[in-house]
């Protein structure tokens, strides 16, 4: 197909651009053949119209596809030109932070001005062993590839670093460097590697500087050769360097610094060592302040020489040697202050006694007035004569300058040379791996000297290069059998020529400079007319007449030729060297020692001030007897020679490209100026190799792949089972020009372009596709929308069908209904009419009966009351006559009563005048207030009084009405009753009236009493309301504080769980790591253990060689037996003797050291806690005894001290006898129960040896109950003695005294005291008698009590014999617990009082308990001797049953009656254990554990049967209570374990086998231990059967570190094992074909995804997953083991597969992530098959199973990112963004993560606290627990196959 075709509609393409030099645009309409114009539309929208160029009628370039861009390797992008390339590079810098990019042979990195997290020992340990083109670019990848070349090839290899200055080159170098010494590491102790990058920070600060270009650029070129041993280990290394820019010494343009070294000496001038340098601040010199800018942002001066200095002496430069060098730079800033005066225009001096000459005579150690005078003359040398010449001011200046110059230039060589004598190593060197730190492609407005050496060397570098390019196409299409066609490429020998040959321009410079006038100016016109215009690389500037221009590789270049000639003859005066050579500094006269004159006596002098000047380091070694020629070489020449040694050692190696690219000049992080890029692009080469590959056949596919991608463009019918052959008809169809495409051996070769129009093809067949699928999808939609409108029109008529139906029903039922209304209302209105009238009718008859009815009620009325009158008239008579008696009586009181109250009046009214008064009344209103209240209540009383007067009178005048009624009628009888009858009528009116006014009156005070009760309650009711309204409030704010306080209560509740929870976490975590540190020690212990064996395996061997088996064996067998002694020493009772160590045990090895160390430390700390523990104890007592002394003083000595004793020595002697029964009916029992009836019979051996054995302790038991009767009569004679010394003490103190008496007075005097003593003492004595009658009487009763006692335990022991022992001991528990609780209340009652005295008794009850503990002890070891002599008077009654048996004749033996029962007794008596003899020992050891096979063992016998056997054997020794053999045994067993693991380690098998034995032989020495802990599953018989002698607990400690070394060891091999199926069965292969498409490759060629023979796919890694837990199960590993294992194995794949994925930037796509959930799935269904989902091997896939799903969610929106944020909690932010920017397309159909996303996510993830690592560790082990398992298997049932070999192995 033609390229034209390609340029259709929507076809997007370059175009030049001034500002971005390329820009993207879409052809709006087809191109036809012969257009001149193309319609374009940019990316912003503008259209536009591009001309081609007429002549070449060029079309602009064709844009790739989306899905190409991006890629990893330049050669795999199906156009390559330039656009695509700077695009490309571009794309990956910005959008996707990705530094490195390969191109073909190439590595292209792009500085990125920032602290990258991809240069740790994580990165280097994932790029180790990977193929370059697995991992994605990065300059480990090519230090690997090197590495792994050299080793595999044995061919030397050179690492070659160039590119301008501040594009990183040194960096990239450095990591190369730091990247073969972490994986190779070194052949000795001397830690070369560490040396090898401690020469960075050297070389850095004396040849490094700060530019405007970077801050850290290196001012020289530097070759490193990096040395290896035969096992690729490094041993040391060499450096060679070029060009060092002396110039920068004395000149800094602006923004410049002079090298690092002066800054970091200026910064420390205040340290006491440089006291005497006499330094001060960087702005003080001139040689370090013309730049203006002595400090660097970011950079320590002062900690950076700490640095270099530390790195000086790891390096051999010892403190004075260092001091030395700062001498001699100190020297050379002080130099620089010197300071010259003119005296007229050809001379100078220097101002007398001139400071800064002065200290630098000081510290060079040469005269002053001698260099003083050398600075200011020269010496002039003709054929005659020699005479001196004074120097102008400006020469005197710059032959400073020159001389300051040349020592520094020394001073760096010197330090170069050290740096390599300490990096050179004496072993002999077998390959190297060189590394080229070399300036690249130069050019600026004003190029000198300097630039054209640099553009020299680049030229023979590019040659270099592009002949190696040429020939790797060449190898590649030869190994293919493809035609190779000659490749048109650029040669840049002609340019070369131009330089360096005969009459080029270094030959003629060279002869310039010998010339005695020579200029630059006619060294100008020599090149002018040798080589205008005969060479078409060489031209003349136009403006010019002293520059010219070279067509270099890169670009044109114009030289400037001032200064060439000076800076090429380097001059410095002879007699400046002479006087630094006469120093007294021994160090400086060093550098001199090998100098000749410099210049000769006609050489020019220097005039003016050189820019830039290099000088060649370590030219080409010379022969002896041309030093002094040497030594005139110019540097032309010296760099000619050095660069022609450089491409010799280049040629010799297989080179590996980086290409350092400074993306813009600024030093902005992650900036890309396209401008920049591209000349860079172009003058290092890259666009060279692009032009070469595209040249041939760029795009490479394997047969495999190219049908895996474009399968899709097939039929099935052309799909044959030769996958070559079918891809050959594909391609014949598809191109038709056959030029287009090759095919190879194994690859397609197609030209470029064509891989983007088969990918075009491919969109379109896709598309076509798509849009066939989105019809057919669109159509069943439609259909289905139509289906569900139809079902709903339906739907809609139904119901409104039905809707009207019900209209018509409801208008139906409202026709009826109003029928019904009327009906109704119409009989409503007649009823209502009809009783309206009824009830008018019954209204009228009402009232008309009611009047009728009122007025006869009147009438009756009117007669009731006129009886009643009557009856009030009479008693009104009456009481009118008491009326006037009582008023007249009144009438008297009240006027005696008023005269007594006038006298009152007058009294009150003179004190109310005075002001007491006013305060008395003041001070009574509160109490008259009250009285008033009190006054209402009475009023109110007497108002109810009043009422029921009220009532009673009306009740009493309703019946004098009616007595006056019946008066009435008698006195119409009579007429003089009429008469007073009326004039009583008449006052009972009077009175009535009067009994009214009072009623009225009465009811006035009563409504007043009731306004003021009512205004009373309504004060009180607003009251009451307003403190309900109070206790509301009240109720509330309780209500709140007590709900602020639930709250905070459960606030706080939830703290603490949290607290308490995160707390948990913590302490967990710390657990764990602690147990990951302490397991890690282990590990590291181990290592040095092998290694301590390793060494002393060869030091046999190189002192001695052994005889056969001999040696070997002992000191295997030394060792074996000392490696453990301390830790079995330990753990020796008091009981057992000490035992002598060997000789042998003298000069074994400190194997176990340390761990013993260690746990000997940690014993004696336990020691001391117990000990302090036991003072605090010790110290209560006394305090506690201190107490009971204190109260026991007042008692009898006797009494307290000797009384207690006495008890305590009888309760133990009673208790020993106790012991002494128990032990005797034991013995016996178990004699008539073990013995057979032969044994037993009387006169047997055994049996009389038995009965002397009874006897004495019979005899023990006699003498030890004589000692018990003793005890208890000198107890009663104790006590009964007490008083009666006491008296006879005091008598003869007496009668003493009556002796001394002489006087008769005084006689009689003490007879009469005497006798008053008597009645005393008889008086006390009688008491004492009765005190002591009732204490004799109690301690009768007390030895009674414990007779009693003592014949009830009898009873109780008697009856203990004859139960089982089981039953037995439970029994005595119980006694012995009733007995001291029935004690216990006895003596709490007894001193119930007394609570001193019932403490003392429980400190007395204490000492019994513990010594009757330290008798248990006792007697425990007493059984245990005895059990042993059982045991030996079995074994001789065994024998001498043999011998009698042999004694009997055979007939004897027919005569005798057999006993068949007695057959089977050997299986029941057998004990669980194994007996075998010492010297056994090591047989038992190779046996069963060095050759023994694990696979039969495995298949054939109980798991853990080793374990068990070795058990047994450790049970037998214990119970011999042997320690030398348990001790020997168990280091036997490490020991053998060990060997096996060594020499078997790296099968899984063996590891396994031996991981399982040694936890099952550490779970039984815990089971058997007889701790209660590990006792509480046991059986009965499995409690009979534990250790008895010896406490194994430290071993249990050695043997659970040995089994954590085993773990790891098998995590190693588990790890080797799937290491390399990981990657190629979760990332690579395809386990559901065709999701994922295959893109196009470069050069670097990946690993392919499809399934070949030997590639490893997802059920490789199950079928490994199975065998690993088939393995484990049948060796019997511990369930929780097994967890642990496949926890650790889902972890390695987990974080093996994560890392790749971060490494490898085509793995990052949606359909990557769907087969890696797959993958996933799968290994979760492997794990519920084998019943692992609670190990926690699932959690630790989370983070990849997050990555995965991070590569199949959207990616676009605000919450996308929200949604990613919450899913990726197991993915650290810097594993998440690198995910994002890795995210690659691999289909059209897919998009690109935004730049802005990616920002969102950072911003929502900023203030997560997660490590910045990118990677997880993949060597990463989880702390292995091994939790305690016991097993249900019976020793005794346990046999011994004959296939183990351990005939001498006896049962027990």
């Amino acid at each position: 197909m033609a390229v034209s075709e390609l340029y259709t509609k929507y076809a997007r393409v370059w175009i030049p651009d001034p500002e971005e030099v390329w820009k993207s645009a879409e052809l709006l309409k087809d191109y036809k053949q012969g257009d001149k114009v193309i319609q374009l539309r940019l990316e912003e929208g503008k259209e536009l119209e591009y001309c081609l160029d007429p002549k070449t009628k060029e079309l602009p370039p064709l844009r790739n596809p989306d899905i190409l861009v991006g890629e990893n390797d330049l050669t795999a992008l199906s156009y390559l030109h330039e656009p695509a390339v700077l695009h490309n590079l571009k794309v990956r810098f910005i959008d996707s932070k990705l530094i490195y990019t390969y191109c073909g042979i190439v590595l292209v990195a792009i500085n990125p001005y920032e602290q990258l997290p991809i240069y740790g020992e994580d990165i280097i340990n994932a790029y180790s062993g990977q193929n370059m083109g697995d991992m994605d670019p990065h300059i480990f990848a090519v230090a690997e590839e090197a590495y792994k070349q050299m080793a595999r090839d044995e061919r030397n290899q050179s690492i070659i670093v160039s590119g301008e200055s501040g594009a990183g080159k040194t960096v990239s170098a450095k990591y190369a460097m730091r990247y073969f010494a972490t994986v190779s590491g070194s052949a000795s102790e001397a830690n070369v590697e560490e040396k090898v990058l401690a020469s960075n920070p050297i070389m850095e600060s004396i040849g490094n500087a700060k530019t405007t270009r970077n801050d850290n650029s290196s001012r020289f070129g530097k070759y490193i050769e990096i040395g290896f041993d035969k096992r690729y280990r490094i041993i040391g290394a060499n450096m060679r360097t070029y060009l060092l820019e002396k110039s920068r010494v004395v000149f800094q343009a602006e923004e410049e610094r002079n090298y690092h070294i002066f800054y970091q000496l200026c910064a420390s001038a205040a340290l006491p060592e440089f006291k005497t340098l006499r330094l001060g601040n960087a702005n003080y010199f001139h040689y370090t302040k013309q730049g203006g800018s002595p400090v660097i942002d970011g950079i320590d001066d002062a900690k950076e020489m700490v640095h270099t200095r530390q790195a000086c002496t790891l390096l051999g430069i010892n403190d004075s040697y260092q001091m030395g060098i700062f001498r001699i730079l100190a020297g050379i800033l002080h130099l620089g202050n010197v300071g010259f005066t003119s005296r007229d225009a050809d001379s100078c001096t220097i101002p007398h006694k001139h400071e800064p000459l002065t200290i630098f005579c000081d510290l060079m150690g040469v005269e002053y007035q001698e260099m003083c005078h050398w600075l200011c003359h020269r010496k002039l040398a003709t054929a005659a004569e020699t005479y001196i010449k004074p120097i102008s001011k400006l020469q005197a200046i710059n032959a400073r300058d020159a001389l300051c110059k040349h020592i520094y230039a020394k001073l760096f060589n010197w330090i170069v040379d050290h740096v390599n004598k300490a990096l050179h190593s004496a072993i002999k060197q077998h390959s190297f791996i060189g590394v080229l730190d070399i300036y690249g492609f130069e050019t600026f407005e004003i190029n000198s000297f300097e630039q054209f050496c640099i553009n020299y060397a680049n030229e023979k570098l590019q040659q270099q290069f592009n002949m190696h390019v040429f020939k790797l196409e060449q190898e590649e299409y030869m190994k293919e059998q493809i035609p190779w066609t000659l490749i048109d490429f650029y040669d840049n020998q002609p340019c070369i020529n131009l330089i360096e040959a005969k009459l080029g321009i270094l030959d003629l410079l060279d002869e310039e400079c010998k010339m005695p006038k020579g200029s630059d100016d006619s060294w100008a016109q020599k090149l002018y007319n040798t080589h205008l215009k005969k060479c078409a690389l060489f031209e003349k500037p136009r403006m010019s007449n002293k520059a010219f221009i070279i067509q270099h590789f890169a670009d044109k270049v114009e030289y400037q030729c001032e200064g060439f000639l000076e800076k090429n003859k380097d001059t410095v005066y002879e007699e400046q060297i002479k006087v630094l050579k006469s120093s007294k500094f021994k160090m400086l006269s060093e550098l001199f020692q090998d100098e000749e004159k410099a210049l000769s006596p006609t050489s020019a002098t220097p005039s003016g001030r050189t820019l830039l000047s290099r000088t060649a380091v370590k030219p080409a070694k010379a022969k002896p007897g041309q030093a002094s020629k040497e030594h005139k070489k110019t540097v032309g020449h010296q760099f000619r020679n050095s660069l022609h040694l450089l491409m010799e050692t280049l040629n010799a190696t297989t080179p590996h490209y980086v290409r350092c690219i400074k993306p813009n000049d600024f030093k902005f992080p992650f900036t890309f100026d396209e401008k920049r890029a591209v000349q860079q692009l172009r003058a290092c080469g890259v666009l060279e190799t692009i032009r070469i590959s595209a040249a041939g056949f760029p795009s490479r596919w394997t047969y495999q792949e190219f049908f895996s991608r474009y399968r899709v463009l097939m039929k099935q019918k052309d799909v044959l089972s030769d996958r070559k052959q079918t891809c050959k008809n594909l391609l014949e169809k598809l191109i038709l020009n056959k030029d287009k495409y090759q095919f190879g051996k194994t690859k397609i070769f197609f030209r470029a372009g064509q891989v983007a129009y088969l990918e075009k093809i491919r969109a379109d067949k896709l598309r076509v596709a798509c849009i066939r699928i989105q019809k057919t999808i669109r159509g069943w939609l439609m259909r289905k929308k139509y289906l569900r409108m139809r079902k709903a029109a339906i739907a809609i008529q139904r119901y409104v069908r039905g809707y009207q139906a019900r209209c018509y029903a409801k208008f139906l039922r409202r026709t009826r209904a109003a029928i019904i209304i009327q009906k109704f209302q119409r009989m409503y209105v007649v009823r209502k009419r009809y009783h309206l009238m009824r009830a008018a009718t019954i209204v009228l008859q009402s009232l008309l009966r009611g009047y009728i009815a009122r007025n006869k009620y009147q009438r009756m009325l009117r007669e009731h009351k006129a009886i009643i009158i009557q009856k009030h008239v009479r008693g009104w008579l009456a009481r009118v006559c008491y009326h006037r008696s009582l008023k007249a009586i009144v009438y008297l009181q009240c006027c005696y009563r008023r005269m007594m109250a006038k006298r009152e009046l007058k009294k009150l009214k003179i004190e109310a005048r005075s002001v007491e008064r006013y305060k008395k009344l003041n001070i009574g209103m509160e109490n008259k207030i009250m009285q008033l209240q009190r006054k209402v209540d009475e009023q109110n009383k007497d108002y109810k009084s009043l009422l029921e007067k009220l009532t009673n009178l009306e009740t009493t005048y309703n019946t004098e009405t009616e007595k006056l009624r019946n008066d009435v009628e008698r006195l119409r009888m009579s007429e003089e009753e009429a008469k007073n009858a009326t004039n009583r009528v008449n006052t009972l009116q009077e009175e009535i009236t009067k009994l009214r006014k009072e009623l009225h009156q009465t009811q006035s005070e009563k409504k007043t009493i009731e306004e003021w009760a009512d205004k009373y309650k309504q004060e009180t009711e607003q009251l009451v309301s307003e403190l309900k309204e109070q206790n509301t409030l009240l109720k509330k704010e309780k209500e709140e504080l007590n709900r602020r306080i639930h709250d905070q209560a459960k606030e706080m509740t939830e703290t603490m769980e949290k607290k308490l929870v995160e707390e948990t976490k913590q302490l967990e975590l710390d657990l764990n790591d602690e147990r990951l540190r302490y397991q890690n020690l282990l590990n590291e212990f181990s290592r040095l253990e092998e290694r301590y064996e390793d060494l002393k395996d060869e030091v046999n061997l190189m002192v001695s060689i052994p005889k056969p088996g001999h040696k070997r064996t002992d000191s295997t067998h030394s060792s074996n037996e000392s490696e453990y002694t301390f830790s079995s020493e330990i753990t020796e009772t008091e009981d057992l003797p000490l035992r002598m160590e060997e000789p042998s045990e003298k000069k074994a090895p400190l194997d176990m050291s340390l761990f013993l160390k260690l746990q000997k430390r940690v014993t004696e700390l336990e020691q001391e806690k117990q000990s302090l523990q036991d003072e605090l104890d010790r110290k209560e007592e006394q305090a506690l005894r201190t107490k009971t002394r204190e109260e026991e003083e007042e008692r009898p000595p006797m009494r307290g001290a000797e009384l207690e004793y006495e008890s305590l020595k009888r309760q133990e002697l009673e208790s020993e006898n106790k012991k002494l029964k128990n032990e005797l009916n034991e013995l016996q029992k178990a004699l008539l129960e073990k013995s057979s009836p032969e044994v037993t019979a009387p006169g047997a051996p055994a049996y009389r040896v038995l009965l002397d054995q009874l006897t004495s302790v019979s005899e023990e038991l006699e003498v030890r109950k004589e000692e018990v009767l003793i005890l208890r009569s000198q107890l009663v004679s104790q006590k009964e003695a007490i008083q009666p010394k006491n008296t006879m003490t005091d008598s003869t103190i007496l009668l003493e005294d009556v002796q001394k008496m002489k006087d008769k007075g005084e006689i009689a005097q003490a007879y009469i005291g005497l006798k008053e003593t008597n009645r005393l003492l008889e008086s006390q004595l009688q008491s004492q008698k009765k005190s002591h009658d009732n204490e004799l009487e109690a301690l009768r009763g007390e030895i009674q009590s414990l007779k009693e006692e003592n014949n009830r335990q009898q009873q109780l022991l008697a009856q203990n014999l004859q139960l089982p022992p089981e039953a037995r001991i439970e029994a005595s528990l119980q006694h012995e617990i009733t007995r001291l609780t029935n004690e216990n209340l006895f003596y709490e009652e007894l001193y119930a009082d007394d609570p001193m005295k019932y403490q003392s008794y429980r400190i007395s009850l204490y000492k019994r308990m513990i010594d009757l503990m330290e008798q248990l002890e006792k007697q425990d070891k007493t059984v245990r001797k005895l059990k042993k002599q059982l045991k030996v008077f079995a074994k001789k009654i065994g024998e001498l049953e043999v011998g009698q048996m042999e004694n009997i004749s055979p007939g004897q033996i027919i005569d005798e009656p057999i006993r068949p029962v007695n057959i089977p007794r050997k299986e029941k008596d057998f004990q669980g254990m194994l007996e075998y003899k010492k010297d056994d020992e090591p047989k038992l050891v190779k046996n069963l554990i060095l050759d023994l096979k694990p696979r039969g063992v495995a298949v054939n016998l109980i798991p853990g049967l080793p374990a068990y056997i070795l058990f047994m054997c450790v049970r037998h020794a214990d119970y011999l209570n042997d320690d030398q053999k348990v001790r020997s045994l168990l280091t036997s067993t490490i020991n053998g374990i060990k060997k096996v693991l060594k020499k078997r380690g790296d099968d899984f098998e063996t590891v396994s086998f031996w991981l399982s034995n040694t936890c099952r032989f550490l779970h039984c020495l815990k089971q058997y231990s007889g701790e209660e802990g590990f006792m509480k599953h046991n059986t009965p018989r499995q409690n009979e059967h534990c250790l008895t002698n010896f406490d194994l607990a430290e071993y249990r400690q050695v043997l659970s570190d040995l089994a954590i070394q085993i773990y790891q060891q098998l995590v190693r091999v588990l790890e080797n094992i799937l290491q390399p199926m990981i990657v190629s069965g979760m990332l690579e292969h395809e386990t559901i074909q065709g999701v994922s498409g295959v893109k196009p490759p470069g050069l670097r060629k990946r690993t392919s995804s499809i399934a070949d023979e030997g590639t490893y796919t997802l059920d490789s890694i199950i079928r490994q997953l199975n065998t690993f837990h088939y393995v484990m199960c049948q060796h019997g590993m511990d369930p929780e083991l097994i967890k642990q294992v496949v926890k650790q194995t889902f972890y390695i794949t987990g974080a093996v597969t994560l890392n790749n994925l971060l490494l490898r930037k085509d793995m990052c796509s949606w359909s990557k992530g769907m087969q890696i959930r797959y993958n996933v799935s799968q290994l979760e269904e492997w794990l519920r098959d084998k019943n692992l989902m609670n190990s926690g091997a699932k959690e630790t896939l989370e983070p990849l199973i997050q990555a995965a799903q991070l590569l199949q969610v959207k990616k676009k929106t605000d919450e996308d990112a929200e949604a990613i944020c919450s899913m990726c909690n197991a993915l650290t932010t810097a594993q998440i963004v690198k995910v994002l920017n890795l995210y690659t397309p691999v289909n059209e159909f897919e998009e690109r993560v935004s730049i802005s996303f990616i920002r969102t996510i950072q911003m929502r993830l900023r203030d997560r606290k997660d490590s910045p690592q990118l990677l997880m560790d993949a060597k990463h082990i989880f702390p292995v627990t091994f939790p305690f398992n016991p097993s249900s298997l019976a020793l005794e049932t346990i046999q011994i196959p004959a296939s183990l070999g351990l005939a001498f192995i006896s049962r027990v």
